[in-house]
């Protein structure tokens, strides 16, 4: 199954992390750096996936799933949040922003990818 993911991070680290992580496992990754970035990249694209980083500059995770959520053809796209925040009012509020998981970074290569496969199966 080859899957096409959407993550959206302001760590070129980790964007680097998800680049070797979900290429290897065969997935086709695009890439973004902030919200604002993310919606424009989305916007050339159809995911069976979005991962996307809480704290970022210009639009933040929050601002970017409501904006995906508010497109009727991401309406039921998943969107996994991947952050370094643990708290259970983030978790929550990124549920009703229209989150579908939370992976809290470090994450581990062969669970994202089996996250993904599950959640976009």
């Amino acid at each position: 199954m080859s899957l096409t993911v959407l993550a959206v991070d302001d760590s070129r680290t980790i964007r680097d992390m998800l680049k070797l992580a979900l290429t290897e496992a065969g997935i086709t990754l695009h890439l973004a750096e902030d919200g604002v970035h993310g919606l424009e990249v989305l916007s050339g694209i159809q995911p069976d996936a979005i991962i996307s980083d809480i704290n970022m500059p210009r639009l933040d995770g929050f601002g970017f799933i409501e904006a995906v959520r508010g497109q009727d053809k991401h309406r039921a796209t998943p969107i996994l949040v991947l952050t370094t925040e643990s708290a259970p009012e983030l978790k929550a509020r990124a549920r009703a922003a229209g989150a579908t998981g939370w992976i809290v970074k470090p994450f581990d290569p062969p669970k994202l990818v089996k996250a993904l496969q599950m959640v976009a199966g």
